[in-house]
C-alpha cells in the first residue's frame, strides 16, 4: 500500500492524543503535521499538551517536537504538508462544519471524528463492516463542493459501535423492526478521566446532552442507500433510547431490547455473529480485528475491564443473548469507546479510504 501523510486537527485533545497514539508506527500513514487551536500555534506538541496528555503511554517521540499550527489559519500550509487530515476539534458544530468543509475545499480529505456533519446527506458516515459501499456517494459530494481530491467522511457516534454491528448482520435474517437501547456511557467519552472529573467518582449522571436522538437516528443512516446525490435513510427499525455517564475510564456498554418480523433463534443469532465478517476483513486493513464480533456465554461477561482491549480495542464484545417477555430477545454490549468508538474508527475508516483509492 502506498504511504499517505496524515494530519491531525484537533490533536491537543483526548480523541487527537488517542489519533496520536495509534498511529506513530502505522503502516500506510504518517503523521506529518499537528493543529489545534491559536493557543497551541507555535508551541511543541509536548509543550501544547502539558498536563492534559492522558493517554496511559506517553507522547511519541517522532511527535514531541512537531511545531503545532493553527487549525483555522493554516489551512495553506496544511495543504503542502498532508494528503489528508483526521479532525478531532472541540468547538461548537457550525464551526466544526465550516472549518471541515475549508479542509475538503482544500483539496485536503478530511475524516471526521466529529457529529457535525452527519446528518449532512452527502457525507457518509461509515462503519467500514457495516456500510463500506456509502463510500460511493463520495463523487456526489465533490461535485457539490467543486473538488477534485478534497471530500469529508464521518465516523458515527461511539455508542453506536457497541450495539448497532451486533444487530447488523441479524436485522435482515429476521425483520428487526423495533429496538430499546439504554447505554452507560465512559467519562472518556466527555473527554474526561476521574483526575478533571471527581464528580463522576461513585457517580451515575442520567443524561448526555444529544446521545439519545444520535442513537435513535444514525443507525437508519448507517443501514440507509446511496440514491443519486444523497445518502437515503433507512425507515426501520424504530429506535428508542437511554443514555447514562457512568463511572467507567474507557468503554461503553449497550442493553439492547429488540422485536423482529420473524421468530429469531438464538442458537442460529450466536453461529452468525461468530463468522461475520465484513469489508474491513476482507480487504486486511491493519486495524481490522480479526474477529469483530465476540460472544460471551458467561452470565457476567462481558466486563469493561477483561474485554474492552480485545483485538487492540477494535473488536465488538456481546453476551447474556435471551428471550424477552416483552421484546422477542434482549443481549449486552460492550466496545472501547475511544478505539472502535472514535479514534480507532477513524483511522479504520480512513484505511478503507485508502484501500479504495480515495486518498489518491
Amino acid at each position: 500500500m502506498k504511504q499517505f501523510r496524515a494530519g491531525i486537527i484537533g490533536a491537543t485533545g483526548m480523541v487527537g492524543q488517542r489519533f496520536a497514539t495509534l498511529l506513530k508506527d502505522h503502516p500506510w500513514f504518517q503523521v506529518t503535521a499537528l493543529a489545534a487551536s491559536g493557543r497551541s500555534a507555535g508551541k511543541t506538541y509536548e509543550e501544547a499538551v502539558g498536563s492534559r496528555w492522558a493517554m496511559q503511554e506517553p507522547i511519541p517521540e517522532s511527535m514531541k517536537q512537531m511545531i503545532m499550527l493553527d487549525a483555522s489559519q493554516d489551512i495553506e500550509k496544511m495543504k503542502e504538508l498532508v494528503d489528508f487530515v483526521f479532525c478531532a476539534v472541540d468547538m461548537p458544530k457550525d464551526q466544526i462544519k465550516a472549518l471541515e468543509e475549508a479542509y475538503a475545499k482544500a483539496e485536503i480529505p478530511v475524516v471526521s471524528n466529529n457529529s457535525a456533519h452527519r446528518g449532512t446527506a452527502d457525507v457518509p458516515m461509515i462503519v467500514p463492516e457495516l456500510n463500506a459501499e456509502h463510500t460511493e456517494i463520495i463523487p456526489a459530494q465533490r461535485k457539490r463542493l467543486g473538488t477534485k481530491r478534497g471530500f469529508i467522511a464521518v465516523k458515527s457516534n461511539c455508542s453506536l459501535q457497541s450495539y448497532v454491528p451486533a444487530l447488523h448482520p441479524i436485522k435482515d435474517l429476521y425483520g428487526l423492526n423495533q429496538v430499546l437501547v439504554c447505554t452507560y456511557q465512559a467519562i472518556s467519552g466527555a473527554g474526561k478521566t476521574f483526575a478533571t472529573w471527581p464528580e463522576m467518582v461513585d457517580n451515575l449522571i442520567p443524561y448526555i446532552g444529544g446521545e439519545e436522538e444520535k442513537s435513535e437516528q444514525e443507525p437508519l443512516k448507517l443501514w440507509g442507500k446511496v440514491e443519486g446525490y444523497r445518502i437515503v435513510n433507512a425507515d426501520k427499525p424504530q429506535f428508542t433510547a437511554q443514555c447514562l455517564r457512568v463511572p467507567v475510564s474507557d468503554g461503553h456498554t449497550a442493553a439492547v431490547f429488540a422485536s423482529f418480523d420473524k421468530k429469531p433463534d438464538l442458537e442460529e443469532i450466536k453461529k452468525v455473529w461468530a463468522n461475520f465478517r465484513g469489508p474491513a476483513q476482507e480487504l486486511h486493513l491493519p486495524s481490522a480485528p480479526k474477529q469483530f464480533i465476540h460472544y460471551f456465554e458467561e452470565n457476567d461477561q462481558p466486563q469493561i475491564k477483561s474485554a474492552r482491549e480485545l483485538e487492540g480495542g477494535m473488536a465488538i464484545s456481546v453476551g447474556r443473548l435471551r428471550p424477552d417477555t416483552q421484546y422477542d430477545l434482549k443481549f449486552v454490549c460492550m466496545s472501547h469507546n475511544t478505539l472502535r468508538g472514535a479514534a480507532g474508527g477513524a483511522v479504520l475508516m480512513a484505511e478503507l479510504l485508502a484501500a479504495k483509492g480515495y486518498l489518491d
